[in-house]
């Protein structure tokens, strides 16, 4: 095994361990970003942790954690692809790889967002339908199960109480409409994903340059865990109008009288004219939470090279 595709291994299973790892801490916290982001005003929760304990309330310490399982299944090849097409796009665009340059650093992250959709918006769609759930469950409790203007995600006249599992909605979604319905929201999460791309490679790759050592020849533990969480939090308030549009189009089962969206534009058009403009803001708090520590924790990872621990294990 040469160093080439030692290295590559080496770094799936960072992006991997870094993925389970970071989903685990942080689930019940992007539940409470997907639920927040798809209430009409301030209806049911009024904000993170109101909305972690009703959770909790009505659907117990798991429920917090639903659709963790789609997550954990599919972050580590997500992560994989993320960080193997940065590197890769890095060194295809830079080559002798250390002189910095601006420009071709945000192409690098935008074909790494580019690349990792593939995994990255069907994972989501199933994802938002499980964490969404508990919270048109209740919704419908309240308006006295009106007919819902969408087929419900139940097999035959089975009450709305009979948890849905992402096998079963992945199986309707395909039965019904094809590989297709699974990429819903493919448009909104590349507007989504690729900024965010942009913003956080480079923002982090300079924030890190800052603490470079000398001695070592990289930054410190504690420097490039940091640089993670800042580069990935501002990354992630900057986008998250677009990540309230890439929810509210990819959520199929929609509670009483709120909006089905004809695409993106559509979308934010009834948003700003039906919650105005501070809602292309919700869940923006969640989201510097959710993606502070998964970054921070990846980077993490990264550089204490648990990858290449476990291989030299096999050797």
């Amino acid at each position: 095994m040469s160093h080439q595709d030692l290295s590559i291994t080496a770094k799936l299973i960072n992006g991997g361990v870094a993925g389970l790892v970071g989903v685990t801490c942080v689930f019940p916290i992007d539940l409470a970003k997907t639920r927040l982001q798809n209430q009409h005003g301030k209806a049911m929760y009024k904000g993170m942790t109101d909305c972690l304990m009703k959770t909790a309330r009505a659907e117990g310490f798991l429920g917090m954690y639903r659709g963790a399982a789609v997550n954990l299944t599919l972050v580590t090849p997500e992560k994989a692809i993320k960080l193997a097409a940065n590197d890769f796009f890095r060194q295809l665009l830079m080559e002798d790889g250390l002189q910095r340059n601006l420009k071709m650093e945000m192409l690098a992250g935008c074909g790494a967002g580019m690349c990792q959709v593939v995994v990255t918006c069907p994972m989501e769609m199933l994802k938002i339908q499980l964490q969404d759930a508990g919270r048109v469950a209740i919704r419908h409790q309240g308006s006295a199960s009106a007919p819902s203007s969408s087929r419900s995600y139940t097999t035959g006249s089975a009450p709305t109480h009979k948890r849905p599992s992402a096998t079963l909605i992945a199986w309707e979604l395909l039965r019904t409409q094809g590989v297709a319905g699974l990429y819903k929201g493919l448009g909104a999460t590349l507007l989504r994903d690729i900024p965010f791309s942009i913003i956080y490679f480079p923002l982090f790759a300079n924030l890190n340059m800052l603490g470079f050592h000398e001695l070592t020849g990289k930054a410190s533990f504690a420097h490039s865990f940091m640089s993670g969480c800042v580069a990935g939090s501002t990354a992630a308030v900057t986008v998250t109008p677009l990540d309230v549009l890439k929810t509210r189009i990819q959520t199929l089962k929609k509670g009483q009288g709120e909006d089905i969206y004809s695409g993106i534009t559509d979308c934010a058009r009834k948003l700003w004219i039906q919650e105005g403009p501070s809602a292309f803001m919700k869940g923006a708090g969640c989201r510097a939470l959710v993606i502070a520590p998964l970054f921070g924790i990846a980077q993490g990872v990264y550089f204490i090279g648990i990858g290449e621990r476990i291989l030299k294990c096999f050797e």
